[in-house]
């Protein structure tokens, strides 16, 4: 469900629909490192849907890699992105110093996919364009971003293409979400491309307050540490959120919580910028900043690591992948009377796949880590609209499209979604494979070779 991109041909002109980065399973990792299918500088612009990594995160690659044209987003997709591919950058340059100096890497001179300096350099390519606002690239081929709820600046994109609409999901927020407002309904289009995350699931039917007060007052009462991995951009706005409230109402022990991430604090501006978005006032934005003590420097993140319980830390990354988390986790993932919340979707072959799995030992910086901490799963707060809300979202367009392709999720979450939408709608569905070309006048799911490096 990662590293998203569909790129589009029209004569000559080509555009990219999301650039993302490959996480999770090794197998998938290692396409971050070939060569891209075509060349880059034959792409004439990027489209993105929102700042996530797993849709945005290769642009520096891309750029540094020959691609000139413009990268097209919402005003607030460019800022969070300002913020976001450089820290991606400085984690795997980390990644990369880490596996170097400890020689765990199965590589002799272990080296980052890009740098903090390829994303900066990157960011000149961005031009931001605001929602409903269409935009032509070239001779008939035009798109218009419409909200999608589930992050700040995150969008659907309705691409025309000689007339015919293609409508790009990305990834779709809830109607019920607290934080974001809910994503424009679907209109009319001849193609929908749609994400499936959730595809074979639906959210549980639980108050996420209740479940983080009874997790947090269980922790204080053994003097435990409560982490948090949380994604830097809306999951942590989420969860700060419902403490403020818990603490506001008195049922949150008074024991202090740190925000341990640079990029969430520096989001937090950026989210004031954008109150038509969502839900929040600028008095609510602040309370919930007051309520951490953030950390900015690697120093005061080691702190944290020799302080002891009781306290609330939250830290990217949100599955476990990187950053100053995973230091948090070697210091007290081994002790029983701490917990350890996972927040949100834990992608096939992250370490936070591998806890709700029921693993009991992570592979952290090159050694087995013992996990003793209690894990507890909040599914409750994600962003990702389930397999009921896509389903309602679809079925109540005016007129169905002529052909749906199911992308971005696991095999079984794709194709749960593909056997609904054909059962339950009656629409012509596919689950595309990697590398797939479609002709948009046929709509035939055929497997042919990827499009030509030019």
């Amino acid at each position: 469900m990662t590293g998203s991109k569909t790129l589009i041909e029209l004569d000559s002109t080509r555009i990219l629909v999301d650039c993302g980065l490959f996480q999770g399973y090794k197998v998938l990792r290692e396409r971050n490192r070939t060569p891209f299918p075509v060349d880059p500088e034959s792409i004439d612009a990027v489209v993105l849907t929102h700042a996530h990594l797993d849709h945005s995160g290769y642009v520096p690659a891309l750029v540094r890699d020959g691609f000139r044209g413009p990268v097209y987003t919402t005003p607030g997709t460019a800022e969070l992105c300002g913020v976001v591919l450089p820290d991606s950058g400085y984690l795997l340059e980390e990644e990369a110093r880490h596996a170097s100096s400890g020689r765990w890497s199965s590589h002799r001179n272990p080296t980052p996919l890009y740098t903090a300096a390829d994303a900066t350099r990157s960011l000149d390519r961005f031009r931001p364009i605001g929602f409903d606002t269409t935009h032509e690239i070239a001779r008939g081929l035009e798109f218009t971003f419409v909200p999608a709820g589930h992050i700040l600046g995150a969008a659907g994109v309705r691409v025309s293409v000689g007339g015919r609409v293609v409508h790009f999901s990305g990834d779709l927020g809830r109607a019920s979400d607290p934080l974001m407002r809910p994503p424009r309904p679907l209109e009319p289009a001849t193609v929908l491309v749609t994400e499936s995350t959730y595809g074979d699931r639906l959210h549980a039917d639980e108050d996420p307050e209740a479940v983080f007060g009874e997790v947090v007052r269980r922790v204080a009462k053994k003097n435990g540490v409560v982490l948090i991995p949380a994604f830097a951009v809306g999951r942590t706005e989420t969860i700060l959120l419902h403490l403020s409230r818990l603490r506001d109402r008195g049922e949150l022990p008074d024991i202090p919580i740190y925000l341990n991430s640079p990029m969430a604090i520096n989001v937090a501006a950026i989210y004031e910028r954008y109150p038509e978005e969502h839900r929040l006032d600028a008095r609510e934005i602040e309370r919930m900043y007051d309520l951490a003590t953030s950390v900015h420097t690697v120093d005061d993140s080691k702190l944290l690591n020799l302080r002891g319980g009781p306290m609330i830390i939250i830290s990217a990354s949100g599955m476990l992948a990187g950053g100053r988390i995973l230091h948090h986790l070697v210091a007290y993932g081994s002790d029983r009377h701490n917990a350890i919340v996972l927040t949100g979707y834990q992608a096939g072959g992250t370490r936070g796949s591998a806890l709700l799995g029921g693993a009991r030992s992570l592979r952290i910086f090159g050694r087995d880590v013992p996990i003793r901490a209690e894990v507890v799963a909040m599914d409750s707060l994600s962003a990702h609209a389930d397999a009921d809300e896509l389903l309602a979202w679809m079925g109540a367009v005016d007129r169905p499209p002529e052909a749906v392709y199911v992308t971005h999720g696991e095999p079984a979450a794709a194709d749960t979604l593909r056997a609904r939408i054909k059962r339950e709608l009656h629409w012509p569905v596919h689950v595309p494979e990697h590398l797939q070309r479609v002709g948009l006048g046929a709509h035939q799911a055929t497997v042919s070779a990827p499009p030509p490096r030019r």
